[in-house]
């Protein structure tokens, strides 16, 4: 197993766990008009990136669009507007603990789409990782509308990753990014003039606007082409392992940024989530092999 991989992967989930203080700023803002300058700036950076590499990103022909469309309609559209709605209904560790098992459906599907079938140890891993991370997030109260929006954001969770497996094979981390990251600027932008009205930019402070640019450049645009290549490199059911890594490095960033020391459950799931990612990332049965120019988008050449 390569540490390569494995490391852009567990960075582009440190990236995804350190956002939620950040996004807590964006509770007042227009919400798909600041959206759509995040995923607009991202695509903006991500095609710089592009040119500045040499690595050219190939246009979506025939039924990749509909795999694009559906990465950008379940894993960054739906997914921003489940959040949200379930907030309203469930504490926010409810919603965590249903992030928290993709990594169990990554283990059963991603293989299936890559044709071969599930490894059960990764699956083991998987079960043990979901586990840990449930420890680190808590549980939380909620009702039955919560409960709905809580499923409905687990399952757009999983599809980012499951509906982008089929166009990695041919467009590389780097096209699926530029690509899902321009459908979605599309998507919020037209969301936002009619939810929030075409003068809603002027009413964004700079704290918001400040917010919006990290996530565009660390959650965004960084994390999508470190985990897209760690997909690609490691299969989605292994890659699927390091999203146990996301609520680790919540609770960690939460410590830094002044807010209390993790208790005594916190510490035994993120000893949880390790043993996991130890017992899958380690093992020696199939192993998802890339081609080389497949996962050339995070590599430059000059």
């Amino acid at each position: 197993m390569k540490a390569l991989p494995i490391a852009a992967g567990a960075l582009g989930m440190v990236f995804v766990g350190g956002s939620v203080a950040v996004s807590g700023h964006l509770t007042a803002a227009p919400l798909s008009t600041i959206q759509a300058l995040r995923y607009a700036l991202a695509c903006l950076l991500l095609v710089a990136y592009a040119r500045w590499c040499r690595t050219p990103v190939r246009v979506a022909k025939g039924t990749e669009w509909a795999w694009l469309a559906a990465v950008t309609g379940s894993g960054l559209l739906l997914f921003n507007y489940a959040l949200v709605k379930g907030a309203a209904h469930a504490e926010p560790a409810v919603l965590g603990v249903a992030v928290a098992c993709v990594p169990i459906l990554l283990a059963l599907g991603g293989p299936l789409l890559e044709g071969h079938g599930p490894a059960p140890r990764v699956v083991a891993a998987a079960i043990v990782v979901t586990a840990g991370a449930a420890l680190v997030q808590g549980l939380g109260r909620t009702d039955a509308t919560g409960l709905f929006w809580a499923a409905v954001t687990f399952a757009c969770e999983a599809c980012f990753t499951l509906f982008a497996v089929p166009v990695l094979r041919t467009h590389g981390p780097l096209g699926v990014s530029v690509h899902t990251t321009g459908l979605a600027a599309a998507g919020f932008g037209l969301l936002g003039v009619v939810l929030d009205g075409p003068a809603a930019v002027t009413r964004l402070t700079a704290g918001e606007l400040i917010a919006g640019v990290y996530l565009a450049v660390g959650v965004t645009a960084c994390a999508f082409l470190l985990w897209y290549t760690c997909v690609t490199r490691l299969g989605a059911g292994r890659a699927g392992l390091l999203t146990g890594v996301a609520p680790v490095s919540a609770a960690l960033t939460g410590v830094l940024l002044g807010g209390p020391f993790p208790a005594a459950p916190v510490w035994l799931g993120i000893g949880t989530v390790a043993g996991g990612l130890a017992l899958g990332l380690t093992a020696r049965d199939r192993v998802h092999a890339a081609e080389p120019a497949q996962a050339a988008g995070a590599a430059p050449r000059r």
